[in-house]
């Protein structure tokens, strides 16, 4: 009976005004054996439950439950749209009625043409009186108003019996169309508000609210095999939404301020539900798309835009072609079916079927790309080669991956690269907080993560290691391993990290293999990591200074202050005096030397992945990168006129936030340089240019200078890289006041000159001593990889420039 009634063209408005306590009556029953075997097959009793398991099968009551909602759904719009309408179609048909009664009155009056024959004043009077009597009907009162229009199509029907009716056909037609639309008028004041509420009490599904997940994989196999079924589900959605009615109503007559919450809460789960049963949908839109990314890889699908006629055959592939479009119609289907819903309120809150289409996608997204970055980039053997191949790896799978979503997206109404990007982000940057979390005293835990959404949510999967929590930790651990400034030595030259027997390890090639791997968002996800990083050597360092210097040594560094200053003279007994300060603070150094080195060999790295994501940049976006570049750059000269004149020039309001909202797109092109950057402010330390221009000098005892590299190389085999000691001591330099720079600079010199003179003063010297060429070959490596901290103007100061260019550079 469902069926019948379910066809197109069978409910309409006349069928609903003739049978609506039919169609009422169909749905109490339907409801009825819906809601006795539901309950009843969650019945406590075993016995129960097998008698119920053989008659009714949970499939076929699934397909009831659709059917009668889908009635319920039609029949509850008809109704809206009949009392929508009732007043304009009651008006209508009572105005025809009249107008047909008072032309059968003109009619038998004989005044009209052709109609002398036909007079007859008591049939006129009569037609006359009977049309007042429409005139006068209202719908107000439905009982008078039914009972006043039966006693008048009842004398209509009469009147026919008259021989000068009888014989007229053109007035009988007259009179049936006028007991027509009296019963139309009829069938419409009955139309009343009370059957909505009849409808609602019948169709009422609360008690399901709990069971009904049962049949949630009854609802996907269903989709799987008819996408379209999808229509059926937004009327039982609307059935369920039901449940709001109970509580709600007991809130509202309790006057209770908790409605609004109460709706919100209900509302919410429902729509919780309806995401989990069209979840299946995006499920298996990406289970095609697997085999999609098959098709694309097996097969060169991709014609190029010229290509010679005698190959031509070859990017045919017709097998393969024909694959690929039965596999894209495949996900069309499942979209349309989705798609095709309308907007539909759950309680408060209005579902947009797009809206959880685009949310399933990307949910499915977040959670394939998130499963192949924590499969693959995993780094047991610790090798440079085994770490390149796993980049290449997740660079083809992903590669793939995004071309086949960003084919498909077109049939599914969605902008793929676009959601493929923020999801991407999204991933690297929730991977990035759970990552840091290790660095901060406030944990963010996954929940309270605002990169984390219920909509979408993102995995939290299981570490894979003892030391990192995510990918972005393996990924970021690993680079440090493989650029250990213990093994490699950085050449600035080649922008990249070599061996001891000068075999290139890391570089340009792994820095853009990195970049191909995990995009733009992962670089500087890592770019974040190692930023953390550098911040906590830091503080560790600057902890390590305060005990050891500010309590162990508080004594030694404001006297050889003292003996030291001014730094434009030489100090008395200066062998002396540097001996004794460097054989004092010499158990210092070995920690303060692995901070420094990390330090400066995160920064390193920092510094070549904004050159990869300039260089990048620059050759994908050259508009975006110019634009950004001169807008960073008239900014600076903005800031820069502001402190020559602060009174004429403003600085940048801080209302507009445009510093803040400009800074992520330079990070992102990589229009930032990680040698400025101040990571933490601190208190004034006054002895740490003499403290780190102490560790420089103690420092270059341990290497020589290379006059093939023009580098200063450790002696020892496990000896740390120059490189990443110079970076580190620039860093640590850049968090205090530039006095602090000018004064290490100072000392550095003091301590040259005083070399020098001992020199000039040994009649056997014929060269200056290594310590003086190694000291200058560090100032020149600090001005070439920060010549704003540490310019040439500032050292020429200190030393006469014919000195200082006379040594290797």
């Amino acid at each position: 009976e469902l069926a019948v009634l379910l066809q197109d063209g069978v409910v309409t408005d006349d069928y609903v005004l003739d049978n609506t306590p039919k169609l009422l009556s169909t749905l109490r029953q339907c409801n009825v054996v819906l809601r006795w075997t539901m309950l009843h097959r969650n019945a406590r009793s075993k016995k129960v439950r097998d008698v119920l398991s053989v008659g009714l099968s949970p499939d076929k009551l699934l397909r009831l439950l659709l059917k009668t909602a889908q009635l319920e759904f039609k029949l509850s719009e008809l109704l809206k749209s009949l009392l929508a309408t009732k007043q304009a179609r009651w008006n209508a048909a009572k105005k025809e009625c009249h107008e047909r009664i008072s032309e059968l009155a003109m009619y038998f009056s004989g005044d009209q043409v052709l109609t002398r024959g036909t007079k007859d004043a008591r049939l006129q009077a009569w037609f006359s009186n009977l049309a007042g009597e429409v005139e006068k009907l209202s719908h107000e009162d439905a009982t008078v108003a039914g009972r006043k229009m039966q006693q008048l199509s009842a004398a209509l029907q009469d009147v026919e019996e008259f021989h000068q009716v009888e014989t007229n056909s053109h007035v009988k037609h007259f009179l049936q169309d006028a007991r027509a639309l009296l019963k139309q008028m009829v069938r419409t004041v009955n139309v009343k508000e009370g059957m909505l509420v009849t409808l609602a009490a019948v169709s009422d599904l609360s008690f399901a609210f709990d069971i009904i997940s049962d049949y949630v994989d009854l609802m996907h196999a269903l989709i799987r095999t008819d996408p379209s079924s999808v229509l059926l589900l937004r009327a039982t959605f609307l059935k369920l939404a039901s449940v709001l009615d109970l509580p709600l109503v007991r809130i509202m007559q309790a006057g209770s301020d908790d409605l609004s919450s109460v709706a919100e809460y209900y509302s919410s789960q429902l729509v919780a539900f309806v995401r989990q049963v069209l979840e299946v949908v995006p499920v298996n839109v990406f289970l095609i798309l697997n085999d999609i990314i098959a098709l694309q890889a097996k097969a060169q699908l991709e014609i190029p835009s010229k290509i010679d006629k005698a190959t031509l055959a070859q990017y045919a592939l017709l097998d393969d072609r024909y694959a690929l479009a039965k596999a894209t119609h495949q996900v069309s289907v499942f979209a349309e079916g989705v798609l095709a819903m309308e907007r539909t309120l759950m309680g408060v809150v209005e579902v947009d079927p797009k809206q959880l289409l685009t949310e399933g996608i990307c949910k499915e997204l977040v959670r394939q790309i998130t499963m192949s970055l924590h499969g693959i980039l995993i780094f047991p053997t610790g090798k440079i080669a085994d770490f390149e191949r796993r980049l290449e790896e997740v660079r083809k799978n992903l590669d793939a991956f995004r071309r086949s979503f960003e084919y498909i997206s077109d049939y599914i109404n969605i902008f793929g690269l676009k959601i493929w990007q923020e999801q991407l982000t999204r991933i690297v940057n929730f991977a990035v907080e759970q990552e840091c979390n290790v660095f901060l005293k406030k944990k963010i835990h996954a929940f309270e993560s605002a990169f984390q959404s219920e909509a979408v949510p993102l995995p939290l999967l299981p570490p894979t290691d003892d030391q990192s929590v995510t990918f972005i930790g393996r990924v970021t651990r690993e680079l440090l391993l493989q650029t250990d400034p213990s093994r490699l030595l950085y050449l600035e030259a080649h922008a990249g990290w070599f061996d001891r027997a000068g075999k290139d390890l890391v570089g340009i090639r792994t820095l853009s293999l990195l970049h191909q791997a995990i995009g733009t968002a992962g670089l500087r996800g890592i770019d974040q990591t190692l930023s953390f990083l550098i911040l906590s050597q830091l503080r560790s360092l600057l902890r390590f200074y305060r005990r050891q210097v500010g309590e162990g040594l508080k004594m030694l560094f404001p006297d050889l202050q003292a003996e030291l200053n001014p730094s434009s003279t030489l100090p008395n007994n200066a062998a002396l005096l540097y001996q004794g300060a460097f054989q004092r603070t010499a158990p210092l150094w070995p920690s303060v030397a692995t901070a420094v080195s990390r330090i400066g060999q995160a920064q390193l790295l920092r510094r070549q992945m904004a050159s990869e994501l300039n260089f990048s940049a620059k050759l994908d976006s050259p508009t975006l990168a110019q634009a950004l570049e001169a807008m960073n750059e008239a900014l600076l000269n903005d800031i820069l006129l502001h402190y020559r004149n602060p009174e004429v020039h403003p600085y940048p309001s801080d209302e507009k936030k445009l510093l803040p909202t400009l800074a992520p797109y330079l990070d992102s092109m990589g229009l930032s340089c990680p040698m400025l950057k101040i990571y933490l402010t601190t208190e004034p330390m006054d002895g740490i240019a003499l403290f780190l221009m102490l560790f420089a000098v103690a420092q270059l005892t341990n290497y020589t200078l290379d006059p093939a590299l023009n580098l200063l190389v450790p002696k020892e085999k496990n000896g740390l890289d120059s490189a990443a000691i110079t970076v580190g001591i620039l860093t640590v330099l850049k968090q205090f006041h530039s006095s602090h720079t000018q004064k290490f600079v100072a000392y550095l010199l003091q301590y040259v000159r005083c070399q020098v003179v001992v020199c000039a003063r040994d009649p056997k010297a014929k060269a200056l001593p290594q310590e003086v060429s190694k000291v200058l070959a560090l100032l020149k490596c600090m001005s070439k990889f920060s010549p704003s901290v540490v310019p040439r103007a500032l050292i020429y100061q200190h030393l006469p420039p014919f000195l200082f260019d006379r040594t290797p550079r």
